[in-house]
């Protein structure tokens, strides 16, 4: 036996014995660190606002995402009712960040992961899909819900020829309502000692704010509740009229905000008011959050943050605004944070990011 193996025995022995051992100051694994997301002043909406203005941090997340909330809460739920089984396959229709979550609890967990999502995707969101091990299928993002082509029907159709799979299925799975209400309600409560006057998130699936603010009412029905809408969804015409007008429908670049549907983990009876917001303002505000606040947040965290500019009749000097940051930037590095992608769809002017030279900045060296 050769002197590196008699050096190695001691150390393996008691690698061994640490894998049977519980650390205080250790997690079990990654999914462990699912939730608890800070509550961080916004100093800049604060002052223009005049109010405070608190965010809730969802990057914080393993996975990056508020949805990482759900996918373990419907997992583990599947699991406990008997839908899903060892050796299953996870199946969902996702535009990105629900997609990322639950390939990384079925990497975990050793379930297989196929998930189906739109052109409209960025690339860093299908490679981080790709990273934990999902099978990724692109489908036309022009193709109506109903149509065999979109990524809804084509995961209703795997998960019906597929025996030990669950279709998450997200916009209709009661899990993502309650996943929030169990978890993100009652830690904003207590983060804010239970001041909170308003409740402010972007609505896509609505989960998020849908289960945190049933539980929200349940403490004080006073909250006020503004969902977030872009310009181009149905959701705030059906929640002011009760119909789905399809003639609202028109395309636009923001992600994680809005629905061409109405999906059942929208509660609209606990949503006071809906804002919508345009893409440009609120790429924009993306942008200057990672400037002004160190904070840098995805497309619907900056569509939250440039509603609150329009809401800012709703508050006060003494309200104390929750608003939800559901992502974090970097899923969106080649769209959002990318000067040229900016540029081409015209979000952005040249003028305003080309480099300059010592002489036109005025630097002094």
């Amino acid at each position: 036996m050769g002197l590196s193996c008699l050096l190695l025995r001691p150390f393996k022995k008691r690698a061994a014995e640490i894998d049977f051992m519980r650390l205080k100051g250790a997690k079990e694994s990654i999914l462990e660190t699912i939730g608890d997301t800070p509550l961080i002043r916004l100093q800049q909406a604060s002052k223009d606002l005049n109010t405070n203005v608190y965010a809730k941090l969802e990057s914080f997340n393993p996975g990056h995402s508020a949805k990482d909330r759900i996918a373990l809460y419907a997992i583990e739920k599947a699991e406990r009712n008997g839908q899903l089984s060892p050796g299953g396959t996870v199946i969902e229709s996702t535009s990105g960040n629900t997609g990322r979550s639950l390939a990384m609890v079925a990497a975990l967990k050793g379930y297989k992961c196929v998930l189906f999502t739109t052109t409209k995707i960025s690339f860093e969101k299908k490679a981080l899909m790709e990273a934990y091990g999902a099978q990724v299928v692109i489908c036309p993002k022009e193709a109506h819900a109903d149509h065999p082509e979109s990524y809804y029907e084509r995961a209703k159709t795997l998960h019906a020829e597929t025996p030990n799979s669950v279709y998450i299925n997200q916009y209709y799975n009661d899990s993502n309502v309650e996943a929030h209400y169990a978890l993100t309600g009652p830690e904003i409560w207590k983060q804010t000692e239970g001041k909170i006057t308003h409740y402010v998130a972007c609505v896509g699936s609505g989960g998020t704010i849908s289960g945190t603010s049933k539980f929200l009412k349940e403490q004080n029905a006073d909250i006020r509740v503004l969902g977030v809408d872009a310009y181009g969804s149905v959701l705030t015409k059906y929640h002011t009229d009760g119909v789905l007008d399809e003639n609202e429908i028109k395309p636009y670049k923001l992600e994680g905000v809005g629905k061409s549907i109405i999906p059942s983990s929208v509660l609209f009876e606990n949503i006071d008011k809906f804002y919508q917001v345009d893409d440009k303002p609120s790429l924009l505000r993306a942008r200057e959050l990672a400037k002004t606040e160190s904070i840098m947040p995805g497309p619907s965290g900056g569509a939250a943050v440039e509603a609150l500019y329009h809401m800012k009749d709703e508050f006060t000097p003494d309200s104390v605004v929750v608003v939800v940051l559901p992502d974090h930037g970097a899923g969106y590095l080649s769209k959002l944070y990318s000067n040229q992608w900016m540029s081409e769809n015209n979000f952005l002017n040249r003028v305003d990011y080309e480099p300059k030279t010592v002489e036109k900045s005025g630097l002094q060296l």
